[in-house]
């Protein structure tokens, strides 16, 4: 196997001024002697991460970022355990605790700018300094959410974390898929602890260096926090520290590990910012896209995606263009089975996005392709949070990035790409790489089966997938075999939307909750058809009305998924 085949060359990031591959020496992208592992679902995440962190002392490192943090989630069962306790504590023990987190839009909006004040301030008064970052591209976002961990006395112990798990309430859900205790404000359709279903990485090896060295260049960076005058005097009147104290030299990358099979290259998503963009990325850098696009161009014979959102024409062709390259290629994809929030002007942007993709996609892949989305066992849509994609056991993915123009040229974004150094091309890739054991783990839950029965072959993968969606379909409709012993279980007509969502919702919305209401009562159902393993529900590309036609674009393309690439006559 080459590896260049598969991941970016230095000149290929187009960001001469990153010194992210500086540590090798040898210009070369990528670090080998890594270990990968997958941590599925915010639960075990954050127990892991509260172990590592109280197990650090005097001397170590603790540097994070992220899109949102909130103080008082709980990382464990213990109500002592929460993120503002356990950084400060660790602060107290002697751990140089460094923090950047986005400092958002008014809260009053639903964002989070004061709760990280809050956890900053909390984080300062004990010694160390979380900073609130807003340099960020007009209605862009700071949206990397990776923590490193780096100890003073044994190096092979360092350890980096990255994904789509945020430190915020809402995220700490496991696999039953109950939600968390401290839950998120959704739609309604997902219940008031909505079901959440996330994905991170712990890499150790040389590669951690490399995440060090993306949250090093943010913070040394010389642009300063913010430029906005009213951010800059409401920084005032709450004594905000708004500058960033040195961190000291970095330490080398940690020794390869001795069973690390892993290659690993870190790609980011940094946009052109005005008026004065970053020193370590002043053109940018869209290494993200770029390493996605030289990826799939090698895929055969399945590429798996698990993401939040999937919008746009450019990411539909982007999949499209190697349906047509490669009629043997099969595509999945896990999405929300509906939009996170309620209302006409924050649903029918978010189905257009996914339209624009959908559409092109289908149009080159007919039936080798298939989407999904998630219930739980309670018959309530899962949020499906993951960044994630595997092509063809041999390339993997995780990172906070989207399938969107957003992450890809807007917000700042971090992904960890991975392949196996064993094998020449051509062969399988071991059992035990990461990208199969990903690849097994995922859809195993999403089958209702062990990791051991998931079919090998891509397109047996596949049809099992395909097939288990239509059997949950089929019991949710009362289909055959299902229809005759619960019909008089089911509700004659859907459940009723109360009066006071109902003035607030679009027919679309409406029929929406009505469809999920008769979807719960009958899962609730004490009937004889068994429900069938899984949970897999099929996916229809959204359709919108002419009317909807005429606005729901221009709230896509302002709003939602902007575009943050270079202007024409601009960048590289």
């Amino acid at each position: 196997m080459e590896v260049r085949d598969w991941l970016l060359e230095s000149a290929e990031r187009e960001n001469s001024h990153t010194a992210i591959d500086a540590a090798r020496g040898d210009g070369s992208a990528w670090s080998d002697g890594n270990s990968v592992r997958a941590i599925v679902h915010g639960r075990d995440y954050f127990a892991e991460l509260h172990e590592r962190i109280c197990a650090m002392g005097p001397g170590d490192r603790l540097y994070f970022a992220d899109w949102q943090g909130d103080p008082d989630q709980q990382l464990t069962d213990d109500p002592r355990s929460t993120l503002n306790t356990t950084l400060v504590d660790a602060v107290r023990r002697g751990v140089d605790v460094r923090g950047l987190l986005w400092r958002s839009h008014w809260h009053r909006l639903g964002f989070s700018a004061h709760r990280h004040r809050q956890l900053g301030e909390d984080i300062g008064e004990a010694g160390g300094q979380c900073l609130r970052d807003m340099r960020v591209r007009t209605r862009g976002a700071h949206h990397q959410k990776l923590v490193v961990l780096r100890y003073a006395d044994d190096p092979s112990r360092d350890v980096a974390y990255l994904g789509g798990i945020d430190l915020c309430h809402g995220r700490r859900d496991d696999a039953k898929h109950q939600g968390d205790r401290q839950p998120v404000e959704m739609a309604r359709a997902y219940g008031p602890t909505p079901a959440w279903h996330d994905v991170q990485v712990a890499i150790q090896g040389p590669a951690v260096h490399d995440v060090e060295t993306t949250f090093r260049e943010r913070w040394e960076d010389s642009t300063p926090l913010t430029l906005n005058p009213g951010r800059l005097l409401s920084s005032f009147v709450h004594r905000e520290d708004l500058t960033p104290r040195p961190l000291g030299d970095q330490a080398p990358p940690p020794p390869a590990r001795p069973d690390g099979h892993e290659i690993v290259q870190i790609v980011r998503t940094f946009p052109v910012i005005y008026p004065k963009s970053y020193d370590f990325a002043p053109e940018g850098e869209r290494s993200v896209m770029l390493g996605n696009t030289k990826a799939i161009a090698q895929a055969e014979r399945l590429v798996y995606v698990e993401d939040q959102y999937l919008w746009s024409e450019e990411v539909g062709e982007h999949f499209a263009g190697a349906l047509r390259r490669n009629p043997d290629l099969r595509l999945v994809v896990v999405l929300p089975m509906v939009p996170d929030r309620e209302g006409t002007a924050v649903e029918l942007p978010q189905l257009y996005g996914r339209a624009l993709a959908m559409r092109k996609i289908v149009e080159a892949g007919g039936d080798r392709v298939a989407f999904f989305g998630l219930t739980n066992d309670n018959g309530l849509p899962t949020y499906v949070h993951a960044k994630t994609c595997i092509i063809d056991h041999r390339w993997a993915s995780v990172g906070s990035d989207n399938l969107n123009r957003r992450s890809w040229t807007s917000d700042s974004e971090i992904a960890c790409t991975v392949v196996d150094d064993r094998g020449d091309v051509g062969d399988a890739a071991p059992e035990d790489s990461f990208p199969r054991v990903l690849l097994r783990t995922l859809v195993a839950e999403h089958l209702g089966c062990g990791p051991d029965e998931v079919p090998e072959d891509p397109h047996e993968l596949f049809d099992a997938m395909v097939a288990c969606a239509a059997d949950l379909d089929g019991w949710y409709a009362g289909g055959p075999g299902a229809r005759r012993r619960v019909r008089d279980r089911l509700p004659r007509r859907p459940a009723p939307v109360p009066t006071s969502v109902s003035r607030r919702l679009p027919g679309h919305a409406r029929r929406r909750l009505q469809v999920l209401a008769r979807a719960t009562a009958f899962a609730s159902a004490d009937h004889e058809q068994q429900r069938p393993p899984g949970r897999l529900r099929r996916l229809a590309t959204p359709e919108l009305t002419a009317t909807q036609l005429l606005w729901a674009p221009r709230l896509y393309d302002l709003l939602f998924d902007p575009d943050g690439g270079p202007r024409p006559g601009e960048g590289n």
